[in-house]
């Protein structure tokens, strides 16, 4: 494969795109990728994009060496390209500026490159989707991913939260035992993908106060929703001395603070995915709704759902929920039956939990799940017994009940919905790199 000369105009510094508007006047080099060539005999156009930003390169056929100008005729969608030239300011132009190029280098040709810029079906764009990663729409998404990423962690870190790493291969599961992905583990029998790192960060919370995990977990649910992912990226906080109502409250500074940062950072991203700013500019001026399952069953039976107390509130009943608001909602205190053997009984009425789902507005569904943990021993082991859990596996989940037990709350947050969220996506299967899904595990 060709490469670019080294010792070929050796004094030209290398820059990106977001680098341009501090050379103007001056001769650069710029390495790339082609997303569009024209020309019109006399005069060619190359658009390139780095990393950071595209630029237009026009090629004059009188300051263009006569190698360069041919090699202008072998350069094809998404080739790999050396441009060097001069910087220049120009309003009408992407950024406001451009490249009066001199010399073109062909590093990585692309004939016949799969995606052309016409439309493609689903299944062939997830069949290449190491490819369509380059599209400007999903390198939008992956921008938006990696700034609401970033919130995540500079939140917890001013709020002096200490990151605790948490097994992705365990022996106790967080939530029911159907949607786990079970392996073998030498002589130790089963293991399984975590599901979520609550249990051990429950533990850390008794030794730093407040903490949190982020990583990968796995879910074995055989659903093929847009809101669903096998593997998918999710964020636990953990606190020590935090109610049921501290949680919430800390939930939505959470999600505020993140929506706040996307609004801030990624303009130009919103803008490429066409994104209606104004119902996330709506989560930055009012707080959030709260109602009780109990009333929000009544809700959606004054709507005409059938539903019966008990029921999770799930396609009808959440449609029916959501309509008209434009601000998440806090559900809170579910039946017990419905929720994890992990949430506390709700002393007021014992049928229910403290705990809590965050429901986004716009049809997107559950960003957050919380709740106030069961720091009762006697309580948290009836709670195993009756879900048939193995009481071994349990036993250091126990100990933080036996030895110096505290009142404690936490949460989790699927990165994929709250991404999708931000950009109004349709599935969150385009706001991971490379997805998983039921049917799918390539690339």
């Amino acid at each position: 494969m060709p490469t670019p000369d080294p010792a070929a105009e050796p004094d030209l510094e290398r820059v990106r795109v977001e680098d341009l508007p501090d050379h103007v006047g001056r001769d650069v080099r710029l390495r790339g990728w082609v997303r569009h060539f024209r020309s019109s005999g006399k005069i060619a156009f190359l658009e390139v994009r780095d990393g950071s930003g595209e630029v237009q390169a026009v090629f004059p056929r009188d300051q263009v060496d006569d190698g360069s100008w041919e090699t202008l005729d072998e350069v094809h969608y998404e080739a790999s390209v050396e441009v060097r030239g001069t910087v220049e300011e120009d309003e009408r132009a992407p950024g406001g500026h451009e490249i009066s190029a001199t010399g073109l280098t062909l590093v990585g040709p692309s004939e016949d490159y799969p995606i052309q810029p016409k439309e493609h079906g689903v299944d062939f764009l997830l069949d290449h989707r190491h490819l369509w990663l380059r599209h400007p729409r999903q390198v939008a998404i992956m921008r938006v991913r990696n700034e609401v990423v970033r919130a995540i962690r500079d939140f917890y870190y001013e709020r002096d939260f200490v990151l605790i790493d948490t097994p992705i291969l365990t022996g106790s599961i967080g939530e029911e035992a159907g949607t786990l992905f079970e392996t073998e583990y030498f002589d130790e029998g089963a293991a399984y993908l975590a599901q979520t790192g609550q249990l051990y960060a429950e533990a850390a919370a008794a030794a730093h106060d407040r903490v949190y995990c982020f990583g990968p977990t796995f879910r074995a649910e055989k659903s093929k929703s847009p809101q669903h992912l096998t593997e998918f990226w999710m964020v636990e906080p953990e606190v020590a001395w935090l109610d049921s109502e501290g949680n919430m409250a800390l939930q939505e500074e959470f999600v505020t603070f993140i929506v706040k940062r996307a609004l801030e950072r990624c303009g130009d991203e919103l803008e490429t995915l066409e994104r209606d700013t104004g119902p996330l500019e709506t989560v930055l001026s009012e707080r959030f709704e709260r109602m009780s399952y109990t009333e929000a069953v009544e809700s959606v039976r004054s709507d005409g759902v059938e539903i019966e107390w008990g029921e999770d509130l799930r396609g009808e009943a959440e449609k029916a929920l959501m309509e008209g608001r434009s601000r998440p909602l806090f559900v809170y205190d579910w039946p017990k039956e419905a929720k994890a053997f992990y949430m506390k009984v709700n002393p007021e009425d014992p049928r229910t939990v403290k705990c809590d789902d965050l429901l986004a507005p716009e049809g997107y569904g559950e960003l957050i799940g919380g709740s106030q943990r069961e720091d009762d021993h006697d309580i948290l082991l009836s709670r195993i017994r009756e879900e048939g859990l193995p009481e071994e596996a349990y036993d250091w989940y126990l100990d933080l009940r036996r030895y110096g037990t505290f009142p404690h709350s936490g949460f989790g947050l699927g990165v994929e919905r709250t991404v999708a969220w931000i950009c109004g996506t349709e599935h969150v299967r385009e706001c991971i790199p490379f997805p998983r899904l039921t049917n799918r595990i390539e690339p």
